[in-house]
């Protein structure tokens, strides 16, 4: 069952000895963050978590499945995440996971 956004607040919070009301608030500030900051093409990196980048997607040439007719799809800006090296090495089972409060 995978976590949701509120079960992540009370969990942050829980580890941090914070408020729900402040961790939430710091959570919607780093999404506003994030989001306004991509959306302008800027690269916004966490060493060893988590990179946010903004791809793009040249216009091509499509096919409607239905009628086969040929279509024009325009160019594109889409979001990136990456995972970082340390992120991964724990994943892999090859670093142990952080200790957690509950």
């Amino acid at each position: 069952m995978p976590i949701t956004k509120t079960d992540l607040i009370a969990a942050v919070a829980a580890h941090t000895d914070s408020t729900i009301k402040d961790v939430a608030a710091v959570l919607a500030g780093f999404e506003d963050v994030v989001v306004a900051n991509v959306a302008k093409g800027e690269k916004i990196v966490m060493t060893g978590f988590l990179t946010f980048d903004r791809g793009e997607r040249a216009a091509r040439t499509g096919r409607n499945p239905q009628t086969g007719e040929a279509i024009q799809i325009a160019a594109s800006k889409n979001p990136k995440v990456s995972a970082g090296a340390s992120f991964k090495k724990i994943v892999n089972g090859k670093a142990p996971a952080p200790k957690i409060n509950k």
